[in-house]
């Protein structure tokens, strides 16, 4: 016959058994939870902000570097970035007066970016591109089209693009270019390892 303490304490094991046993349940049902929702080490965003020629050039050489090795790489053009998708073409469509002003005072297109340092008025720029033509250095339009060869998404904040007056036929040719909001960019970041700001 067994003691009655004997058989608490086989029910006190018991029930901390069953607690550790939830416990336990609770933790793989958070890691299942987590793994879907993980990010994929495969994916790279790239937040472009700016459209100063020498950030656009380190924008597209490493979306392109990280496209040749395989990874899932998505650009969102936002604010001062989106000017530099527009064609060297004169604007298109009716404007306000605040619009056709960011039209004449921000460049057209990728080809007539600034440096965001030792410009000076267009003179640093051409020695750049001189000097990476010297070089055998892909410029900013090569990369452009190496990006789009690799697969490279391209998305453009439609609230800067509204803000500045930027119309969807004024920008660049572009086979995977698409319209989408920072509600769109933020999901894109969630599902991504990583995810740079330029």
């Amino acid at each position: 016959m067994i003691a009655p303490a004997t058989v608490q304490d086989i029910s006190k094991e018991t029930e901390a058994d069953d607690v550790k046993l939830r416990q336990l349940e609770r933790r793989i049902l958070d890691l299942e939870r987590a793994a879907k929702g993980a990010a994929d080490p495969n994916k790279m965003n790239l937040l472009v902000f700016d459209s100063s020629r020498d950030r656009l050039l380190a924008a597209f050489v490493m979306a392109t570097g990280s496209a040749a090795c395989g990874m899932d790489v998505t650009m969102f053009f936002t604010f001062w970035g989106t000017v530099a998708l527009k064609k060297d073409a004169a604007q298109i469509g009716p404007k306000s007066m605040v619009e056709r002003a960011f039209g004449w005072m921000l460049p057209r297109g990728a080809s007539r970016t600034a440096l965001s340092k030792m410009n000076m008025c267009g003179l640093g720029a051409a020695l750049m591109r001189r000097e990476m033509r010297k070089k055998k250095i892909a410029d900013l339009n090569d990369l452009i089209a190496s990006a789009a060869e690799l697969g490279v998404k391209i998305r453009v904040c439609e609230m800067s693009m509204n803000l500045m007056g930027v119309r969807r036929k004024e920008l660049i040719d572009y086979p995977s270019l698409e319209y989408c909001g920072v509600a769109s960019f933020s999901e894109m970041a969630s599902q991504a390892n990583t995810t740079l700001f330029i």
